[in-house]
């Protein structure tokens, strides 16, 4: 009995000191793991979520400042399998890639003018294939310049979409499902926006594309239906047309919203005058594709009250765009978004509802989706918090253009803003309807080339805003914008000398007011 008991004591005593020893490698373990973990989260001075145009300026500045800085992109592909590599909208799906097919558009046109100047060219087709060919080969080299940018400053580059884990802490995944921890004091979030789907009609997303796809293209869309009038889709439209493809815009409501709407008819009126079709007050309903391939897009027109159709080869959607926001987990670090845009919620100092958490650019609530604005804004925000400077970003008076077939370019107020703000009492606008010479020997239409600079009526009647339509708009804009920014009047202005022969020089020429009822085309040389 008592060699029994021993012996179960033994065991007992066994099990014990086996459990304890299993509890302290356990526990061993545990603490190896944790320092595993810990020692795998990166810890950053700055991290910015979003590798575009103001992610990475904001980035850059930071690191030259001196900061400990990593920048997380991620490309979620299109509907369509597109994808694209750093830079953002702006250098592989906006601007860079628009201005170039714009102005090979232009180009198409310069080759019309050119037997009117002594060169017998005969007209040629274009080709949509050594285009695209060139310019992706362009964007595919500004994505490895900021890969090289990045490197030269420091900054560490993570491809993986990152979501909040806390505050301070974002949880990144690599395309093969791997995860990196990121912790950071300041983080800044730009990851910008894309285009919307109009998911509620049917075959929108099965056969439509949009500007994620367009300039990607290896092939000519073809016939194509855009629908929106927004800028994106009145300078996709107005390039389309210029590379001899037939294309059709079809309009809900008003063309370029927000924008000044005189100027904004005056551009859908020169698109029409070169083949463009517009089909106003139309809502599409359904798109289908055809046995041959083609797309036929049934629409409800408000003329008759009845649907109609169409057969495209390409259908382009552009109205509008939402911020990439959806996926950031963003609730879990308590940053606030506005309930109607999803756009998040910020202050003049671009702060979010977090006071360590950023947003600037197109994410951010109630700022222009311009590429400018986030890159002096993500400046400005570095250097506030690496402590060299307390500026902050003047989202007043911004200037930008629409590269439209005839560029619209525009500063400060709308004739509508100008009126709803001060009265129609108080305000003045000097305008004219111009020719440019360019347009002179080739026999070109100028009905719509036009400026109108919108201005207080009591002297020295401070300029509200500059509005101009014709060639290199952008190029005349930027150079008044300087002024206005400066509160220039409308006397200094006139007292500026112009450069003659050139169209900007008609800017310092506006003599004739509309409420003075002259006819305001200009005249003579």
């Amino acid at each position: 009995m008592a060699a029994a008991l021993r012996g179960a004591g033994g065991r007992f005593r066994w099990r014990i000191r086996a459990a304890a020893a299993a509890a302290a490698a356990a526990a061993v373990g545990g603490v190896r793991g944790a320092t595993r973990r810990a020692a795998g989260r990166q810890n950053y001075d700055l991290l910015v979520i979003g590798g575009g145009s103001g992610g990475l300026a904001c980035a850059k500045e930071a690191a030259q400042l001196g900061k400990k800085v990593a920048v997380v992109d991620y490309v979620e592909p299109s509907p369509r399998g597109t994808r694209w590599g750093l830079g953002g909208t702006c250098v592989n799906v906006g601007c860079i890639p628009k201005k170039l097919m714009h102005q090979a558009a232009l180009l198409g046109g310069m080759v019309q003018d050119a037997p009117h100047y002594g060169w017998a060219l005969q007209p040629v087709p274009h080709d949509w294939a050594t285009m695209a060919e060139a310019v992706q080969n362009h964007v595919k080299s500004l994505n490895w310049g900021h890969r090289v940018q990045l490197q030269d400053r420091k900054v560490t580059y993570f491809n993986i979409k990152a979501s909040f884990v806390d505050a301070h802490t974002v949880c990144g995944v690599s395309k093969g499902g791997k995860e990196t921890l990121l912790s950071a004091e300041h983080i800044i979030i730009a990851t910008g926006g894309r285009p919307r789907y109009p998911t509620h009609i049917e075959g929108a997303l099965e056969y439509g594309i949009t500007s994620d796809d367009l300039f990607w293209l290896k092939e000519s869309p073809g016939k194509t239906l855009v629908v929106g009038a927004s800028y994106v889709a009145l300078e996709c439209a107005g390039f389309l047309t210029g590379l001899g493809l037939d294309t059709t815009v079809m309009i809900r409501s008003i063309p370029l919203r927000g924008f000044d709407q005189q100027m904004s008819s005056l551009v859908t009126e020169y698109m029409a005058s070169q083949g463009t079709r517009f089909l106003r007050g139309c809502t599409p309903s359904r798109v289908q594709r055809l046995p041959d391939g083609q797309l036929q897009v049934t629409w409800e027109d408000p003329s008759s009250g009845k649907e109609d159709t169409g057969t495209f080869n390409t259908v382009l959607w552009a109205i509008g765009r939402i911020p990439e926001t959806r996926s950031l987990n963003l609730e879990k670090a308590g940053v606030h978004t506005s309930p109607t845009s999803q756009k998040i919620l910020v202050d003049a100092l671009e702060t979010t509802s977090v006071p360590h958490i950023y947003a600037i650019g197109d994410v951010a609530e109630g700022r222009p989706e311009l590429t400018p604005t986030a890159i002096m804004a993500g400046k400005l925000l570095a250097q506030r918090l690496c402590g060299q400077s307390s500026d902050v970003m003047d989202y007043e008076n911004v200037p930008t253009t629409v590269f439209t077939p005839l560029e619209y370019g525009c500063v400060g107020l709308s004739e509508e803003e100008a009126v709803a703000r001060h009265g129609e009492e108080h305000v003045e606008v000097y305008h004219a309807y111009y020719k440019p010479l360019e347009f002179t020997v080739a026999e070109r239409d100028a009905s719509q080339c036009y400026i109108k600079m919108v201005c207080l009526r009591k002297p020295p009647q401070l300029v509200l805003g500059l509005h101009f339509l014709g060639p290199n708009a952008g190029e005349v804009t930027q150079g008044f914008a300087l002024g206005i920014k400066c509160g220039a009047s409308y006397a200094q202005v006139m007292r500026t000398v112009g450069i003659h022969p050139t169209c900007a020089e008609e800017v310092a020429k506006l003599r004739i007011s509309k409420r003075s009822g002259l006819d305001p085309t200009v005249t003579g040389c």
